[in-house]
């Protein structure tokens, strides 16, 4: 489970990591609170969180492309240092514009940072440790969602949200200093692309001749589209048919959160992040989904989150790792790329869609549907990969023991 962290550049990154992502969330926290207290509107919440997206959509292609020829230690140094001046400037005053601001050039950022730091990651550890790297990873970054939320929401009380922006650009020099002190003779050397192949039609024509990765990533974005936007449905069955209150509310986010962190920890010690698993946890996570719109109670609805949260998690660390054994390793920045605007298309259609749904059935149809059309999902891309790879699709193609994917 913990190969990985006998690695000593991993260990200085995965401790760094902990740091910045425990002040990434105390200023996600910060922020909401400041937008709110300016505005009074949760439409400027959206507003903000659309700015974040929607530069991937658009750039994410060619950041993908600069990450297979450049040095990817240098590019995240630079981003780093520019992502605690953004933090600073949310000091500034000057009402909600600098925050549009701030979020839009942090979504710039994000569309090169993303493709770069999944090649940089992949090089930190032996190619048979990376499962179980992307594996912490997750874990980590779920423990330091909970703990940043958990310590920002004591200290905006004390302090406001300014100190929290602080904080946050302080914690980026943690990943600075880690990204120095690291042995570059101690990564693993990742093939760059050639000039002639580094483009990004190039990165388009090899992604449409890998039928498994096409499909990989389509059921990422319908499994991430109607299946991970639980902020929105588990509001709506707390306030509906479950008649639960804002602690019930908070009791299952902390559940979630658990089965998150769970989910990763048990990746981690399997290591196990092959296709059979992918399609067994979507169809099993699905089949949760329905079972959760027939809660009788918050209890019940809490022990079906629990699982789907875990689930979530091994199916979003699976896809990740997959996508990174699968593809060439000069290609790999363009196709991540590739998975972050997909991921982000999820949540731009999803949860408006999920949203929909539950004022259009109520928020029990809602997931009842979902997890019928996602279920659905799981089986026709579990058939379109087994005719594929020439195997047939059965519990023991599921469940079994895994055979060795190709790397």
């Amino acid at each position: 489970m913990f190969a990985p962290l006998r690695e000593r550049n991993y260990r200085l990154w995965a401790v760094a990591d902990l740091i910045s992502v425990s002040g990434t969330w105390m200023q996600v926290l910060a922020l909401n609170w400041l937008i709110l207290t300016a505005t009074g509107s949760a439409t400027a919440m959206g507003a903000v969180v659309m700015l974040q997206s929607l530069p991937v959509l658009l750039l994410g292609s060619w950041g993908g492309a600069l990450a297979d020829r450049l040095p990817a230690r240098p590019m995240l140094i630079a981003f780093q240092a520019v992502r605690a001046l953004l933090a600073l400037a949310l000091l500034l005053p000057g009402g909600e514009w600098p925050i549009y601001a701030v979020a839009l050039a942090s979504g710039v950022i994000g569309s090169f940072e993303g493709p770069v730091l999944g090649r940089f990651g992949s090089a930190l550890v032996p190619k048979e440790s990376l499962a179980s790297a992307l594996a912490l990873g997750s874990v980590l970054s779920s423990g330091g969602r909970i703990g940043g939320m958990a310590l920002g929401g004591m200290l905006i009380g004390v302090t406001g949200p300014s100190a929290l922006f602080v904080i946050n650009a302080v914690s980026y020099l943690a990943v600075i200093i880690a990204l120095l002190a690291m042995r570059l003779r101690d990564m693993r050397d990742l093939a760059v692309a050639a000039p002639t192949e580094g483009g990004v039609l190039a990165g388009f024509r090899y992604l449409l001749r890998q039928p498994v990765i096409l499909i990989v990533l389509a059921l990422s974005f319908v499994l991430g589209s109607l299946g991970r936007n639980y902020q929105v449905s588990m509001a709506a069955m707390v306030s509906g048919p479950l008649g639960g209150s804002s602690g019930s509310y908070g009791l299952l986010s902390t559940v979630f959160a658990v089965g998150a962190v769970s989910g990763g920890l048990l990746l981690a010690g399997t290591g196990r992040s092959t296709l059979r698993v992918l399609l067994g946890t979507g169809l099993a996570i699905s089949a949760l989904q329905l079972c959760s719109g027939l809660a009788p109670n918050i209890l019940g609805f809490a022990a079906l989150i629990l699982p789907i949260a875990a689930g979530a998690v091994i199916f979003d660390t699976v896809v990740s790792t997959r996508i990174q054994l699968d593809t060439r390793e000069e290609m790999r920045g363009r196709v991540l790329a590739t998975v972050g605007i997909v991921s982000s298309l999820s949540g731009i259609v999803g949860a408006p869609a999920i949203g929909w749904l539950c004022d259009s059935m109520g928020a029990r149809g809602a997931l009842v549907t979902a997890g019928m059309v996602t279920m659905v999902a799981a089986v026709v891309g579990g058939l379109a990969l087994v005719r594929i790879k020439g195997r047939s699709l059965n519990w023991s193609f599921l469940f079994g023991r895994p055979v060795p994917q190709p790397a």
